[in-house]
């Protein structure tokens, strides 16, 4: 089952994350960032849990939300360490092309701006708070 969304992911190159709900329903999406993961597990919980996902690049606030909406199972192209510890401290399963330190800026000349915001904090829900904050500010 993650295959198939794994080459939806590597042969389209417009997308960015690939949803297959716990009822199979397929979800793609094309922002960058953290934004369709966000708007998932505020406004369509139901959709992430239970949930596989593959995903370009899955950082920490990244993994927060798949932890928070309750997804079974992850693979990225690009991950990072505290994403991945994060995943497997709550229970998903999770795998990825490449381990990094952290994910980089658009610009690849600094820390990505939500890796930084969700660094020093382990719990899904304060990062989710953080991430809204920034979005409602920027």
């Amino acid at each position: 089952m993650m295959e198939e969304i794994i080459q939806l992911l590597r042969n389209d190159v417009t997308l960015t994350l690939v949803v297959k709900s716990a009822d199979g329903s397929l979800y793609r999406f094309n922002q960058r960032g953290v934004k369709d993961l966000l708007a998932l597990v505020t406004t369509m919980p139901e959709v992430l849990h239970g949930a596989l996902i593959a995903d370009k690049a899955v950082g920490k606030a990244a993994a927060a939300c798949m932890v928070q909406g309750g997804v079974a199972q992850v693979y990225a192209n690009v991950m990072s360490e505290p994403a991945m510890a994060m995943l497997h401290k709550h229970g998903v399963k999770a795998d990825c092309d490449q381990l990094v330190d952290h994910i980089i800026n658009r610009n690849g000349t600094d820390w990505c701006p939500m890796e930084k915001l969700s660094r020093d904090v382990d719990d899904p829900s304060a990062i989710i708070l953080r991430i809204q904050n920034f979005f409602a500010t920027h």
